[in-house]
């Protein structure tokens, strides 16, 4: 295979199958709901309660997650993750009734929570080995697996509308993909202990580093850890990122329609814009990191989609809206995976809490903005959109990024 003998594309190539396989996962089965919609009789009410089981057991992996970091190491716990996702797809094509997918969409959450951790976890161990970045666009591969999952349905319904035929096909390339692909993941738990603990350092400057080594070989202690100031002001800038990304996608064309009165050919041009413009910054996203820090990208960026989207609420009509949008896929798009990298360097426990945060800001995001789209107008409602992207920049100040290696670069 091309340049698979070296060693850094071997594990490039194998992280990136694991962010490409939970975009597309994830992408199959929501872009079958009409049809498990029509196939279990559900209601609006009840798809949206399953679609809510799904956020739910992924903040319920939270308390889980670091344990199994810390004994089985991310490598092995991406590994039966992806196996556990790829068999609820198979298990998704014939379920019998409604309490059982919510069961069974609970625990793909809880899988998804999992894969998460470990996957970032990975790629930012990579990044600390070879002294590249390269998080970014392991974030456009995850997109990409989305934009793949939805083609690879359209193609399939051309033919047959059977969920066991689709879902049976997309489990077998999702797992023969990392079948193929494993062997290049890092031994991530090796790689995590030798990452500079940078919140221990930042949150207890008067310890001596005799008694931080001290502390750091007295397991007992180490059990019940506490997010740090450092930590929670991370989770807090993941909150206000994925609010914004989440509640862009979920109301851009709505805004389009009511409020700029656009026709029904552009409105679906609200998504495409935000989407398209992300996965196009974050494929240029780790080339900035490299040249200016992970900080200043996440500060500037968030600011300018704040500002952008607010210019263009101000304006009204269609050109700027598009306009605004664009501004916030550009400057989101490389807040989760910096936010991502930084919180990997402080442990799987620091990990595992702002993803977790992150999985409330999606679930959170839409429904806040469509209570106040309800309580006074879209317009307001977007205008929160822009608060919350404001946030992320305030929050970004707080955060005493980890320095990058010396020898740090964009990868090619």
């Amino acid at each position: 295979m091309f340049r698979m003998h070296d060693p850094f594309r071997r594990a490039q190539l194998a992280i990136a199958a694991l962010f490409l396989f939970l975009g597309f996962q994830y992408a199959t089965w929501v872009s079958r709901l009409p049809t498990l919609k029509t196939h279990l009789d559900l209601s609006a009410a009840q798809v949206g309660l399953l679609l809510m089981a799904g956020g739910a057991g992924a903040v319920i992996s939270f308390p889980l997650v670091p344990p199994a970091m810390k004994r089985l190491g991310s490598r092995l716990v991406s590994l039966l993750s992806a196996l556990v996702l790829g068999l609820i797809l198979l298990v998704l094509a014939v379920l019998p009734n409604y309490p059982v997918t919510l069961l069974v969409i609970c625990l793909d959450g809880v899988a998804v929570g999992f894969l998460n951790v470990a996957m970032n976890a990975q790629g930012a161990a990579l990044e600390v080995e070879y002294g590249r970045t390269v998080m970014a666009r392991f974030h456009a591969t995850f997109s990409a697996g989305s934009l793949s999952a939805a083609l690879l349905a359209v193609g399939v319904n051309l033919f047959t509308s059977s969920l066991a035929v689709h879902f049976t096909a997309a489990a077998l390339l999702l797992l023969l993909a990392v079948g193929l692909t494993q062997s290049g993941l890092l031994p991530q738990d090796q790689q995590m202990d030798s990452a500079p603990d940078t919140t221990r350092e930042q949150t207890a400057g008067s310890m001596s580093e005799q008694t931080e080594q001290a502390e750091q070989a007295e397991p007992p202690k180490r059990r019940l850890v506490l997010p740090t100031r450092v930590t929670i002001w991370m989770g807090l800038a993941m909150v206000f990122g994925t609010v914004t990304e989440g509640a862009m996608n979920d109301w851009s064309s709505l805004y389009l329609k009511d409020i700029a009165e656009a026709g029904p050919k552009v409105t679906p041009l609200g998504i495409a814009v935000v989407s398209g413009m992300m996965v196009l910054a974050r494929i240029f996203a780790d080339g900035w990191r490299a040249r200016w820090g992970d900080g200043r990208i996440v500060v500037a960026g968030s600011a300018l989609a704040g500002a952008g989207l607010a210019v263009a609420l101000v304006a009204g009509g269609v050109l700027p809206a598009l306009l605004g949008f664009a501004c916030v896929g550009l400057g989101v798009a490389a807040v989760t995976p910096c936010v991502y990298v930084a919180a990997a360097r402080q442990g799987p426990d620091a990990l595992a809490l702002v993803a977790a945060m992150g999985t409330i800001g999606l679930l959170a995001g839409p429904p806040v903005i469509g209570f106040i789209a309800s309580g006074s107008s879209l317009t307001w409602g977007m205008g929160a959109i822009a608060v919350s992207a404001a946030l992320v920049s305030l929050c970004a100040t707080r955060i005493r990024w980890p320095a990058l290696v010396p020898a740090l670069a964009a990868d090619a």
